[in-house]
């Protein structure tokens, strides 16, 4: 079997389990195009036996996402299952007021990658030095999101849902800490959804 296998990744299970499991189902060569962490569920194309001589031309694709961000809540994974670090009350947000901060980040711009990610610095992933309570300067990297917007806020949880079309390399976990602290708080991504890889 050769060409494109598209699933969808169910959570708490890494990529890698994903590729692991498929390989014993087909006992092909197996690869993917963009690595999705254990809370993230969503689209995961595998390539398959000499489909994998095309990844070079679908691992710099644009991506969709759904994300899900909750406000007041500082982790140090920058995601839910992190250690909180610290709480704040959160105001009421209004609708307009998020949908103005969300158009805020739509064009090119840099990005400081969070340092539980496996992006290598000196040989070694970022989460390696995190785990060993070390702290390191992470470059920051260019990235483009092409269109944000609010799909709803959940005043009672004060979580607030977006839609995010971004390219290669954007980290959704530092966007949803940085569009909090355009809101004038703090908060981490609760939750992730892949639904588009362009191209796919």
């Amino acid at each position: 079997m050769d060409g494109i296998l598209v699933v969808n990744k169910p959570e708490n299970y890494t990529s890698h389990d994903i590729v692991y499991r498929v390989k014993k189902v087909l006992n092909e060569k197996i690869g993917h195009t963009g690595t999705l962490d254990p809370l993230a569920t969503g689209v995961l194309p595998l390539l398959v036996g000499k489909g994998t001589k095309i990844s070079k031309y679908l691992i710099n694709h644009d991506k969709v996402y759904e994300a899900e961000i909750k406000l007041g809540v500082k982790t140090d994974t920058l995601d839910r299952e992190g250690k909180v670090l610290e709480e704040r009350y959160v105001n009421r947000v209004e609708e307009s007021q998020v949908s103005d901060t969300l158009a805020k980040f739509i064009g090119k711009q840099k990005q400081i990658p969070p340092i539980y990610s496996a992006i290598k610095l000196n040989g070694k992933k970022l989460y390696e030095y995190a785990r060993e309570g070390k702290t390191v300067d992470i470059p920051e990297r260019e990235i483009e999101i092409y269109d944000i917007k609010l799909r709803f806020i959940n005043e009672k949880e004060n979580i607030i849902g977006i839609t995010v079309h971004s390219s290669k390399g954007t980290y959704i976990r530092t966007l949803c800490q940085d569009i909090a602290t355009k809101l004038g708080t703090i908060g981490y991504m609760y939750s992730l959804n892949r639904i588009k890889v362009r191209g796919i």
